[in-house]
């Protein structure tokens, strides 16, 4: 138990940094709102929760290895994520018409997919395991840290949700709002590349 606060810190940094989800969930509540984005976050966060157990139970050691396991998920998450940020470039600004079908975004079954092929995720539950996962009942404590980590990432991810809310409510023109779907596009391309070439 003493390495839980050392891992509820991991996880907080883990969660609240910038990364592919962040961005996406900020893209999508700004256009869609808050509770439109809920399920996403929910969604994203219990597959990482999940990917920390099953990286626990063995699967990180089969992952370690054959590296081109890796890379496949590596180059596979980088297309999507690139195929994401062109969605976001193209995406129009929300409509003031309340009669206009709203953009869906990605979904919640994306989200978790998502987590799948996103090799910060893996590489993060290799770390969590390595690291915090010591003797003593095994899958009991992987079970604690799989539900901590999802206590720690829900209110880390609805941060970056309020985040795409407060920014849909700063960028009130067209112009503006399509700026930042263009920075936003840039930067989830920047971080699908720079996991894949660093």
């Amino acid at each position: 138990m003493a390495s839980l606060l050392p891992f509820l810190l991991f996880a907080f940094v883990a969660s609240i940094t910038p990364g592919p989800t962040n961005i996406l969930v900020l893209s999508h509540s700004s256009r869609q709102g808050l509770f439109a984005t809920l399920p996403i976050i929910f969604a994203a966060c219990a597959a990482a929760a999940l990917i920390v157990l099953v990286v626990g139970l063995g699967a990180g050691e089969t992952l370690l290895r054959f590296p081109r396991v890796q890379q496949a998920m590596a180059w596979g998450g980088m297309l999507w994520l690139s195929w994401l940020a062109w969605q976001i470039f193209r995406s129009a600004p929300p409509s003031l018409d309340s009669t206009d079908a709203p953009d869906q975004g990605i979904s919640a079954m994306g989200a978790a997919l998502l987590q799948l092929v996103n090799p910060k995720v893996w590489m993060m539950a290799v770390a969590v395991v390595s690291v915090f996962v010591g003797g003593g009942d095994k899958t009991l404590w992987l079970l604690v840290l799989s539900l901590a980590f999802l206590l720690v990432s829900l209110p880390c991810m609805t941060f970056w949700a309020l985040l795409g809310v407060g920014s849909a409510r700063l960028f009130g023109t067209p112009q503006a709002f399509k700026r930042m779907n263009t920075a936003l596009a840039l930067l989830l391309l920047l971080s699908a590349w720079l996991t894949v070439l660093a």
